[in-house]
């Protein structure tokens, strides 16, 4: 009856049916189960090459070629399209201070913070606003503070909450662009009682902030724009996955050797002890 409906003849069958698998084909089957494993637990946000790193901090043997083969044959695409690459503006103007003058490089954790506000928007609640600081070290996402208005209590907010978890040591630096909500009075103070260095992008110029931009960058592409929020709770209840479920704990980076920035935190912590 099967080999009716194929309209195959029996022995075909039989030859198939009875013919063991290659060991290179029970690799496959088994890279391609690992594969697709991997591409989904991480919501479709990993390409071949982190998906790769991924298999090798298992300890599975594969190359880079080979994952990117067996992804067309599955089909599989990440959502991110493109990575995020700021375009700066020739005739920016000085208003203050860049004293990290586009210098990422970091030998420590708590020596370079970088913070920004994005907008995330919603149906009932319209436009609601995600300020975030970002430890330059280990790419991790160490406070951020959601809220319905853009105001300077909201980044002071985030600041106690990163301080909170995390020594400030004197010195410090803490870039942001020169949003109004940065450069008030009461920001200014905070730091300056904190013995914070404030470092500001230059106008017009995304890329002095590139590590926080681009974080932003991936938030929309891999998390907000896949989808539509009804209201600030759901917004804030996606907000809190992706960053501390996924992107602190998961995600990870080829600039700290494809850990994730809470295992290069962890690390670092260790190294300093």
């Amino acid at each position: 009856m099967l080999c009716r409906l194929l309209e195959i003849p029996r022995s075909v069958y039989y030859f198939y049916k009875n013919k063991p698998l290659t060991a290179t084909q029970i690799k496959n089957n088994f890279l391609k189960r690992k594969i697709t494993d991997i591409f989904f637990e991480n919501k479709q946000r990993y390409g071949a090459t982190k998906i790769y790193h991924v298999l090798l901090k298992e300890n599975i043997s594969v190359s880079l070629r080979h994952v990117q083969k067996l992804m067309r044959q599955l089909s599989l695409r990440s959502i991110t399209i493109r990575k995020y690459k700021p375009q700066s503006n020739k005739q920016a103007v000085v208003s203050r201070v860049n004293i990290l003058n586009q210098d990422f490089s970091t030998k420590t954790i708590c020596e370079k913070w970088v913070a920004d506000i994005t907008y995330i928007p919603t149906k009932k609640n319209s436009w609601c606003y995600l300020s975030s600081i970002m430890d330059l070290h280990t790419k991790k996402i160490i406070s951020y503070t959601f809220s319905k208005r853009m105001t300077v209590d909201c980044v002071i907010q985030t600041l106690n909450k990163a301080k909170k978890h995390y020594p400030i040591p004197e010195g410090m630096i803490l870039h942001t662009d020169l949003g109004s909500q940065y450069t008030a009075i009461d920001v200014e103070n905070w730091l300056k009682s904190n013995k914070i260095r404030h470092s500001y992008s230059l106008k017009g110029t995304p890329y002095d902030n590139a590590g926080i931009e681009s974080f932003h960058a991936s938030l929309k592409k891999e998390e907000v724009y896949t989808t539509t929020y009804s209201d600030f709770e759901e917004a804030n209840r996606s907000l809190f996955s992706y960053i501390e479920g996924f992107y602190n704990r998961n995600r990870i980076h080829s600039s700290i050797g494809y850990l994730t920035p809470q295992e290069f935190e962890d690390l670092s912590r260790e190294e300093m002890a």
